[in-house]
């Protein structure tokens, strides 16, 4: 499993795109660092950090709705499997502190924590979070104009695949998805909203 960590181009700051610029991947083989990613409040930072780009501890309560102190305890935890560093040049006093997601690419497999929960676990959440982004967009997409809501889709396929196949259909797919994400935006225009994109591909039966 991939977990793209590149802090965010969304808003196209600059700070964003020079995040962006690194691309190394992780391999994440520690389980406790699978295990501060694994938690709903940490993955939630981990992503407003990756579309907004760095962000003080105060703005981040604000978003959650969580107390500056909870806020920091997490980023704590996070900062510990490096996966959020601090940025102390933006700080314009002593008392403030910035974060951003640390750069790169996170993978991961099941395979390699073996009848380890963490593991389990982190599957669990982003599972849940992918469904709740999609239910989400349910609820509120006749708030939307309609043609954001005829451009919104979901599709599936079913095919015979080898591993290597698979392996293939990854790379193909993550590539395609990061040139999206990565980008810096276009200046031309056009009205874009954030997206958010998922792609799962798992043996199985109809």
């Amino acid at each position: 499993m991939r977990d793209h960590q590149t802090s965010g181009t969304a808003d196209g700051t600059p700070e964003a795109r020079a995040a962006d610029e690194v691309h190394e991947v992780r391999e994440v083989r520690d389980s406790k660092v699978l295990a501060a990613m694994s938690h709903p409040l940490r993955r939630r930072l981990l992503d407003i950090l990756r579309v907004d780009g760095p962000s003080t501890v105060s703005v981040l309560a604000g978003r959650t709705g969580q107390a500056v102190g909870n806020i920091s305890h997490h980023l704590k935890v996070l900062a510990a499997g490096e996966l959020v560093e601090e940025v102390p040049e933006l700080a314009r006093d002593r008392r403030e502190r910035w974060w951003r997601r640390s750069p790169g690419v996170l993978s991961w497999s099941s395979a390699d924590f073996p009848d380890d929960p963490v593991a389990a676990a982190a599957e669990s959440l982003v599972l849940e979070r992918q469904t709740a982004l999609v239910r989400q967009w349910f609820a509120e997409r006749e708030n939307h104009p309609e043609p954001w809501r005829r451009a919104a889709f979901t599709t599936d396929h079913w095919a015979r695949l080898s591993v290597a196949e698979l392996a293939e259909l990854e790379e193909k797919v993550f590539a395609l998805l990061s040139s999206l994400a990565d980008r810096e935006i276009p200046d031309d225009g056009q009205e874009r909203e954030l997206v958010f994109l998922s792609v799962r591909a798992v043996p199985g039966q109809p």
